[in-house]
């Protein structure tokens, strides 16, 4: 039983996700529909070894007992990050934000004392965790020449590649789907999951990933939209909607264009709403305004390097032991005292705060070694 179970379980960690979903299913929308967890975030294809495994990992956890489903946080995802941070101050903790960490600060003796923050202020501590991806903690906050040469080299080149971009939009009014028989001004069942547009195969998905591949934004992007707004009333105005877009796959570097060129910008957004428009008409002329935060703009405004969603790619060569890097997987580092506690470890990925988790568990049992 538990060697099926092994094999079972190689064969889905090593298998494209193409492999697993023709498997098991026989629609091609369904099967599209369900292939989109395996590359969101990535620049991976369907057909990707590996990818089998990313697709368990985005529909592995659970809410509330129900398993396999994703939930709305009220106010918005920022509501996550406060929740943590008053239970927190509720045990003692002091906050403080807007305050940039310029630098590390390490001991001659490799034991990290703290941190420097942009304004020259010391924040002394024998403990420092960071949630800062790993190339951003060791290769720019950490001063030259304190890590080992194998260790600096394997963060060096591993993979930050990115494709994602996220477009959030006031609206309005809800779209309306044109396959739907009956359409009504107020929200309907369709309007309340994740809504997949421009993935009817998992071929087509293949396609958008080949445009990104030779450097291009995709001709048709992948585009997953949900709308919270429908269920959570506190984030929009009566009458008004949110709409969030994640959209495969825009290259980090685009070699017909630059994300910074407004026009070029502008361009495929408009794409990307034309689009929705085969599926949805009239939804570009209820577009109140919109954001995008392309590949480069994740990196510059959140510091995710590379503008890569789970703090580096979840390919074969990163997952388990290897995260961040082969032989440093339980979220201690070279230096005494500092510990990684984001996406760039294990498990990975998602908002599911396993990482930060268990690095509180290893740095508690650290403590009590003293």
């Amino acid at each position: 039983m538990l060697v099926d179970f092994g094999r079972d379980f190689m064969d889905l960690l090593l298998s494209p996700a193409s492999k697993v979903l023709n498997k098991w299913f026989e629609t091609d929308v369904l099967k599209a529909t369900l292939a989109t967890d395996a590359v969101i975030g990535s620049t991976a294809s369907v057909h990707t070894p590996g990818s089998g495994y990313v697709l368990l990992h985005h529909v592995m956890g659970e809410t509330d007992g129900e398993r396999g489903i994703w939930s709305y946080v009220e106010g918005g995802m920022g509501s996550v990050s406060s929740a943590i941070a008053n239970a927190a101050r509720e045990s003692g903790a002091h906050i403080v934000t807007s305050a940039e960490v310029s630098q590390l600060m390490i001991k001659d003796s490799g034991t990290v004392n703290g941190v420097l923050l942009a304004d020259g202020t010391e924040v002394l501590s024998p403990i420092v965790l960071s949630n800062a991806t790993p190339y951003k903690t060791f290769l720019e906050l950490v001063p030259n020449n304190t890590l080992p040469d194998d260790f600096t080299r394997a963060l060096k080149y591993s993979d930050y590649s990115s494709a994602t971009t996220k477009i959030n939009l006031a609206v309005d009014k809800l779209p309306q789907f044109q396959c739907c028989k009956l359409n009504h001004p107020d929200a309907g069942p369709q309007h309340v999951g994740t809504i997949h547009i421009g993935s009817e195969s998992m071929e087509e998905i293949d396609l958008a990933c080949q445009d990104a591949v030779n450097g291009v934004p995709s001709r048709r992007p992948v585009i997953e939209m949900t709308i919270p707004s429908v269920l959570d009333k506190t984030i929009s105005p009566p009458g008004k909607h949110v709409i969030n877009l994640f959209v495969q796959y825009t290259p980090y570097k685009p070699s017909d264009g630059s994300w910074g060129d407004s026009a070029y910008r502008e361009s495929f957004a408009q794409k990307c709403f034309s689009l929705i428009e085969e599926y949805a008409p009239g939804f570009s002329s209820s577009i109140i305004g919109y954001d995008m935060l392309t590949p480069p703009d994740l990196e510059r405004e959140i510091g995710l390097t590379g503008g890569n969603i789970f703090h580096g790619a979840m390919g074969l060569d990163s997952l388990f032991l290897m995260r961040p890097v082969k032989g440093w997987s339980s979220y201690r580092t070279p230096l005494q005292g500092l510990y990684l506690c984001g996406s760039g470890t294990h498990p990975g990925g998602g908002v599911m705060g396993a990482p930060g988790r268990n690095a509180a568990h290893v740095v508690l049992q650290d403590v009590e070694k003293r």
